[in-house]
């Protein structure tokens, strides 16, 4: 009898191996809903991590993209739900792990923290015996972060602010600056890392990792979501996981190498003269606070040249509140009509069409 490979023997040992995850297996060319078991509430309710993973048959890198570590960051679950309509597990060369809800307590509760108070995102690596923000933590960098070559974490601004869509990225990391060339936000942010995040974790772990800051808390903003969907199939393409090329981004993105906040003089109502996305010179106004009655304004002014990559919605403030974030740009030169470009290209972009948006 002839001991020659068998063609099925043949084309099995060209397949790549399953992957594994939380005690599951997923074959390659397949794609498997993983819950990672969390805890229990006091009503025995099962609380999981629910991970999407996309095991292709050709070999290539493992990318995460997770949401809602904040759990009322919730623009960066719809792109992950965009996302995945748009990725082919029988293409894919690699591994995609989507993980759109990653604090669930939060996302149920509409809140930024988990029951315990605890802000994730300032407790990782997290320990399996610790709080419970640090036992989730542990989950994610243990099931996660460990398993993957690359990561792009989704967040949004804050209760009452919103963000110009932009990419985040450790200072000195050349291989995450070019990534984020290739995202393609509006802004890119040289930021550096803080301690007890996943973006310090995974950069302890040598997981290439951005991060986006985009839109509203508990709020949708189109023009986020086009531009995150689109720049996380660019990375993708670029790593050669085998997703439809993608065009180049419509125009460089405007780079800044920090940023500052501008505070409230005094409590009052802010008016804004300049909105998200605004490039202000140093000195110039930004908006004005007022009493109620209009009889004393005070102008605010731009501490530095810069992008207003950040700003409140409440026109009421106190004295020291946070009322715009301005990115430093050395050499604004074209920086107005390149942000121009992005947003007009994002919005008329064909891979949306109306009936997924309505």
């Amino acid at each position: 009898m002839s001991d020659a490979p068998t063609k099925t023997t043949r084309k099995r040992s060209r397949m790549r191996e399953a992957f594994a995850l939380g005690g599951e297996t997923v074959e390659a060319g397949a794609s498997a809903t993983i819950d990672l078991p969390i805890s229990r509430l006091s009503t025995r309710t099962e609380i999981t991590m629910p991970v999407r993973v996309l095991h292709g048959r050709k070999p290539g890198p493992t990318l995460f993209v997770s949401a809602a570590v904040h759990g009322n960051e919730i623009v960066g679950v719809e792109m992950i739900r965009r996302l995945l309509k748009n990725v082919s597990v029988k293409r894919l060369a690699g591994t995609l792990l989507c993980v759109p809800v990653v604090n669930a307590y939060g996302f149920t509760a509409h809140s930024r923290y988990l029951p315990d108070g605890r802000d994730l995102n300032r407790v990782f690596p997290g320990s399996e015996r610790g709080s419970l923000a640090a036992q989730l933590a542990n989950v994610f960098s243990e099931e996660i972060i460990s398993r993957s070559d690359y990561g792009i974490d989704l967040h949004s601004a804050g209760t009452h602010r919103e963000n110009l869509p932009q990419i985040r990225y450790s200072p000195g990391n050349d291989k995450a600056s070019e990534l984020a060339d290739i995202f393609g936000a509006p802004a890119i942010v040289e930021s550096p890392l803080r301690a007890g995040s996943l973006r310090q974790t995974a950069d302890e772990a040598g997981c290439t990792m951005l991060l986006m800051e985009s839109g509203e808390a508990l709020r949708f903003d189109e023009f986020a979501i086009r531009v995150g969907v689109r720049g996380i199939l660019r990375v993708m393409a670029h790593l050669g996981m085998d997703v439809r090329k993608q065009p180049a981004p419509a125009a460089p993105a405007v780079r800044s190498d920090g940023s500052r906040w501008v505070r409230a003089s005094q409590g009052g109502i802010f008016r804004a003269s300049k909105t998200t996305g605004s490039m202000v010179r140093e000195g110039e106004e930004i908006g004005s606070i007022s009493d109620p009655f209009g009889d004393h304004e005070t102008p605010i002014t731009a501490p530095l040249t810069g992008l207003i990559i950040g700003r409140t919605v409440m026109p009421v403030v106190n004295q020291g509140d946070a009322l715009a974030h301005i990115a430093r740009v050395k050499v604004p030169g074209t920086a107005d009509a390149r942000l121009t470009a992005i947003e007009e290209a994002a919005l008329d972009d064909p891979l949306f069409d109306e009936d997924e948006i309505m």
